[in-house]
């Protein structure tokens, strides 16, 4: 299996068998690093840090250079530059992110109109009936490389294959600057020694849940009765995995995607012990996320929150409502509760309240009474105001004066669609 520094790349070679192959996934190689290098050469083979140069910022990406002393997302920036002291660190520049990524995506629909967006640096393409116009899908995959690097100037990997899931982990061993083709009849071969790690979806804990039944790969995966991967992972997972593991995944391209959560998070300057005032930081960051999903006409049914300690422990909670909704008071009363249902008492870096299981504004059943029709009402008139004056200028009296320890994230993401 490939790893995140490029090391135990898989390509094909020219000519490669892509029989009943379909699906495309593409994947930009160490995007934020690529763009940073883009816009200045001089850059170019430097070990890269992606990340805001202070003892409380996280590594948002590095270059491949960086990746190969252990440099890797999401850790400290301090630990990284101890990792590697002659890293450049490079502040991250999101807009630029999107307009690459419009620029790529551009390629993509030039090629075929299905295609799915991940994130801004990777997606799936249905070339299936594009054929006749294109060629094969391993040809498609090569002009999309070459489209990619001769009209936006940066690098990326093509995994293709009959499935997405399969497609994906293909790009993944291809990185970086690879193409990896699994043909349909070599999906089960392909599939049998990979680590049940590089598996889409299976996460640290699903993983050691696993690997602590002598479940380690793919091939381990299809071999397992399906009671023992449902004791492990769960009869929801189990059963996932099993078809997985068997080269069967039906989903298809998606063209149209629904947002599947919105959610804000906030680092701090300094840790807080003080619960009063993260409840306060809960509750601000629920307004947020309700004023997001009221701006897009969504409600949410369930509210989720994250809490890292000092420790870099992580903490997620969440909680599914009676009703779905779109208020900042409910949502926030549900992030609170959650909260204190924490007991650790450590004090906290960074707190983040999501709304999950989205659905369109008024799709609930209507009730005899709203109980939140006064703070509807109040919430409604908050979004005329800041439509107005700017989002600035309009916050509940209760954030006025809080700013003791609270600072700007350090380490932005674009916490809207996942």
């Amino acid at each position: 299996m490939g790893r995140g520094d490029g090391s135990g790349r898989i390509v094909s070679p020219e000519g490669a068998d892509d029989a009943g192959t379909r699906i495309l996934h593409v994947d930009m190689d160490a995007f934020y690093a690529a763009v940073a290098v883009l816009d200045d050469p001089s850059l170019r083979g430097l070990p890269l840090i992606i990340g805001a140069p202070d003892g409380r910022s996280v590594v948002s990406s590095a270059s491949y250079e960086a990746r190969r002393y252990g440099v890797r997302a999401a850790m400290p920036v301090s630990q990284a530059m101890r990792l590697c002291p002659t890293a450049r660190i490079v502040l991250p520049d999101f807009p630029r992110y999107q307009e690459i990524s419009r620029q790529v995506m551009t390629i993509f629909e030039s090629f075929t109109p299905l295609v799915e967006p991940l994130s801004v640096d990777e997606a799936f393409l249905d070339v299936q009936g594009v054929r006749r116009l294109w060629g094969s899908p391993g040809r498609i995959a090569q002009l999309v490389r070459e489209r990619v690097l001769g009209e936006v100037g940066i690098t990326c990997s093509v995994g293709v294959a009959a499935t997405k899931h399969v497609a994906k982990m293909a790009s993944t061993l291809s990185k970086p600057d690879g193409l990896l083709i699994v043909a349909a009849a070599d999906t089960l071969d392909f599939l049998a020694p990979r680590p049940v790690r590089a598996m889409w979806g299976v996460g640290p804990k699903a993983a050691e849940s696993l690997e602590a039944r002598g479940i380690r790969t793919i091939g381990d995966i299809r071999e397992s009765p399906q009671d023992m991967l449902d004791r492990a992972v769960g009869p929801a997972l189990g059963h996932r995995l099993t078809e997985l593991a068997r080269g069967e995944d039906p989903r298809a391209v998606e063209t149209t995607r629904v947002e599947k959560s919105v959610g804000h998070e906030e680092t701090f300057d300094v840790d807080i012990t003080d619960r009063e005032m993260l409840r306060s930081e809960l509750l601000r960051l629920s307004d947020r996320v309700a004023a997001r999903l009221r701006r897009a006409q969504w409600e949410t049914r369930t509210v989720a929150i994250k809490i890292r300690f000092d420790d870099f422990t992580t903490v997620n909670r969440s909680q599914t409502l009676a009703e779905p909704t779109a208020v900042g008071q409910r949502i926030g009363t549900a992030a609170q509760e959650l909260f204190e249902q924490i007991d650790r008492r450590s004090p906290v870096r960074l707190v983040g309240v999501r709304a999950e299981k989205l659905q369109p504004s008024g799709g609930g059943a209507f009730a005899l009474w709203d109980d939140d029709e006064d703070w509807r009402r109040v919430e409604g008139a908050l979004d005329s105001a800041r439509a107005r004056f700017g989002n600035a200028t309009i916050t509940r009296a209760r954030h006025l004066g809080r700013g003791d320890g609270r600072g700007a994230p350090r380490h932005p993401k674009a916490h809207g669609t996942d």
